[in-house]
């Protein structure tokens, strides 16, 4: 039986009446998108017409899904909230702590060994609270949802940016921080702004080298890393429905990489036919019972310009395969044009590694495709020129891969199958470099590709493409070669072409696998005991946040003023530091060292002025805010467009609330981030006049007046203080509403909710 069929079955069953009585008050067709938000209200948002991108509001999402890095926070949280079992299904799974280094079995059984303690920790805990448990190795998170728990008309948040993935089936899917996710456990309502909604036309039907990967490679060079901040993408058209089910989820999961709340496409039979695949016969039969429910109504796509706030129209009769990078995943070259970028940018024309899988990418379709190329560079007598690495989403995948003999063709070719993890796609990769420092180039099909995000090395140019496209790039070894037209040379001396892609959506003998992976909680877990050994390095129980107040935000030191792109790479990097995301006090060690300093431009450089006002220490960033913590004195950042873009780690929050770090002042945020620094308690505030980010002097004492009095819509002040006995004043905004201000007040959002729950 499906998982959470009830839980469905419930949904569905209420679905025509909610719907029926959203349509009235608000006067319009629906959306696909409105579709599920106002059935998915919370009873403390009552029906009524909301505004787009300005109403706060409160939802009941179906289940929650967190991933092992971002789970230790979220369920230390969640310990201490006062609750005997989670409100709503949940899971967690282990993908994210697996290093890739020489192959599947040696990585997965290393991982176990060095990891047992945090993954002893998260199975004990989710024994405890009745959460299912994902061992390491079933799989990615993302592709595990997709394959098990995703369903059409749904709503589910997850810990995770790339959690829109499971818009492929039809959900309202999004990424948040730890916080976020034990509101839901907790059975509290989650609170979101009302998103705005873009709809995304989709015309024609791809041929040849083209496929579903270059659909969001190419929205995201048109609406760029920010361009989808506040708003839900809504795919439509012929083109959408002539997509695969995975295809339309790695559209999805790269929605986080436009800054999109979530991404999501109505259910059609490529729907059907996956769910029906995966064993889930049974949702889509009660799927299609309720189908025009489960797309936007017919008025909506005729005339989009009516109900969506921004509209974009992409053939896919015409659509070229593109390549986005390098630095940033929103730089987007169509491959016709990408061979005279590479040159007049000077990018390093040999490509060193290609690599496929991931979250995004590893479906049947994607691997059966890309091993068409496998089988042709073998018959060919061609030879990879650059290292080849494949990584599978889940054991699932895997095993019903390796049945067919798609891993062989991939072996065939020189490529190395990895463990069924993220691996180097959030840097958990021992890369095999002569020279960790040198300029080199590579290529993905994974999601992102910023700045040492892969390997660690700020001169890797990481460049994104299709898994059909990093393959044929990977055979030819060079950034230069367009696999649509161009011809290489064989081991014999022949020239040779790469004939197009060809592949199967789903396999023709079926899915099938030993070991998924999955393990049920107990039904009893009260007698569990989580132990958590104060020695430990990995795992730290959580002490509360306290309040900020307005003493404190008085005469600050500014810790960095960061220059230029600060994700949350540059914040909370991963790799190397993952094994220390439930240890808050340890992974603040990597607090901001990223980050390029504006008045040096370095990384990891900044002044202290604990010692001498006059003479200034230089230092690492952490150690500066702890040195200036210890001192008794308050701490404050400022950064510029799109601050804390990237993942949805909690950690970049909470790391400089623990360092005593009391308020980030940007130009603008990415939406995760901004709520993750709100959850805990800090002061999230944007500049009025953006150009005032110019006046911040690094020697400077810095004031916040306005907290004490702070109130919805109201600006706060800033007071800049500078040595020279000068003052500077400038305002600055911030979008907390009442609830949200109390979250400052009590601390953080878990005090609030702990106060609430013992109260009841």
């Amino acid at each position: 039986m499906p998982f959470d069929i009830d839980m469905i079955k419930a949904v569905y069953e209420s679905l025509p009446g909610k719907l029926d009585e959203a349509r009235k008050m608000l006067g319009h067709p629906l959306t696909l998108t409105e579709k599920i938000l106002y059935a998915h209200l919370h009873p403390e948002s009552p029906l009524q017409a909301y505004k787009r991108g300005k109403s706060y509001v409160f939802f009941k999402p179906d289940r929650v899904a967190m991933q092992d890095a971002t789970a230790q926070m979220a369920l230390l949280q969640f310990k201490t909230a006062g609750r005997d079992k989670v409100a709503v299904p949940s899971t967690v799974h282990c993908d994210h702590l697996i290093q890739a280094e020489t192959g599947a079995v040696t990585d997965l059984a290393k991982a176990n060994t060095v990891n047992s303690e945090v993954y002893n920790f998260l199975s004990s805990i989710s024994n405890k609270y009745g959460i299912g448990f994902w061992k390491p190795g079933a799989g990615i998170i993302h592709q595990i949802v997709l394959e098990n728990y995703a369903f059409p008309g749904g709503m589910m948040i997850g810990t995770d940016s790339h959690t829109p993935n499971g818009g492929g089936l039809g959900m309202v899917a999004i990424g948040v921080g730890g916080a976020d996710a034990v509101d839901v456990m907790a059975g509290m309502p989650w609170e979101l702004k009302m998103p705005k909604v873009i709809g995304v036309k989709l015309t024609g039907k791809m041929s040849g080298w083209t496929s579903s990967k270059d659909v969001i490679l190419k929205v995201a060079g048109i609406l760029t890393v920010k361009g989808g901040t506040g708003a839900i993408v809504e795919y439509f058209g012929e083109g959408a429905k002539s997509l695969s089910c995975t295809g339309k989820g790695t559209i999805c999961n790269m929605g986080a990489e436009i800054g999109a709340t979530t991404s999501t496409f109505g259910y059609d039979e490529a729907m059907s036919r996956y769910l029906r695949a995966t064993e889930r016969a049974e949702i889509a039969d009660l799927a299609d019972q309720v189908k025009e429910h489960l797309t936007g109504d017919p008025e909506c796509y005729v005339n989009p310009e009516k109900y969506f706030d921004q509209v974009i129209e992409i053939d896919l009769s015409t659509l070229e395969p593109h390549i986005n990078g390098p630095y940033t995943p929103d730089l987007a070259w169509p491959i016709s044009k990408f061979a005279a970028a590479v040159k007049e940018n000077n990018f390093p024309q040999k490509l060193e590694v290609g690599l496929i899988g991931s979250c995004t990418n590893s479906s049947y379709e994607d691997l059966d495709r890309a091993a068409s190329l496998a089988k042709q560079a073998v018959a060919k007598k061609l030879k990879a020129k650059s290292e080849f690495t494949v990584t599978p989403g889940s054991e699932l995948i895997r095993y019903t891969v390796s049945r067919d003999g798609i891993l062989d063709s991939f072996e065939g070719m020189g490529g190395v199958i990895l463990a069924n993890a993220c691996g180097p796609c959030i840097g958990q990769w021992a890369r095999h470099t002569d020279d960790p420092k040198r300029a080199n180039s590579i290529i993905t099909s994974f999601n992102r590709n910023f700045s040492k995000r892969n390997d660690g090395n700020p001169q890797t140019r990481a460049f994104v493409a299709s898994p059909e496209i990093v393959t044929a790039m990977a055979i030819a070894g060079d950034l230069t070669f367009n696999p649509l037209t161009d011809f290489l040379i064989n081991e014999e001396g022949q020239s040779v072409k790469l004939d197009p892609p060809s592949g199967v959506e789903l396999p023709p003998k079926g899915f099938d696998v030993e070991d998924a992976g999955f393990i049920p909680p107990f039904e009893d877990g009260s007698k569990v005991e989580v132990i958590v050994d104060p020695k430990s390095d990995r795992i730290q129980l959580l002490t509360p946040f306290k309040p900020i107040t307005q003493d404190q935000v008085m005469g600050m030191r500014l810790l960095i003023k960061a220059k230029g792109k600060c994700t949350t790479d540059h914040i909370s990097m991963a790799g190397p530091w993952l094994k220390f995301r439930g240890h808050l006090d340890n992974i603040s060690n990597n607090c901001f060292i990223g980050a390029i300093n504006f008045f040096n431009e370095e990384a990891n450089k900044v002044a202290n002025y604990v010692d001498s006002q006059e003479k200034a220490e230089f230092m690492a960033v952490p150690d500066s805010a702890r040195k200036y913590k210890a001192a008794g004195i308050s701490t404050i950042v400022f950064g510029e467009e799109n601050y804390g873009e990237g993942s949805s780690r909690e950690h970049a929050a909470m790391e400089p609330r623990h360092l005593g770090v009391k308020a980030v002042i940007v130009k603008s945020f990415a939406r995760i981030h901004e709520t993750n620094l709100k959850k805990q308690g800090m002061l999230g505030l944007t500049f009025v006049n953006p150009a005032d980010y110019a006046k911040i002097r690094q020697d400077d004492f810095i004031d916040i007046l306005g907290l004490d009095t702070m109130t919805p819509e109201k600006n706060l002040t800033v007071v800049l203080h500078h040595t020279d006995g000068s003052e500077e004043r400038f305002e600055v905004a911030h979008t907390y509403n009442k609830a949200q201000i109390d979250w400052i007040k009590s601390g953080s959002a878990l005090n609030k909710i702990r106060e609430e729950l013992s109260s009841n």
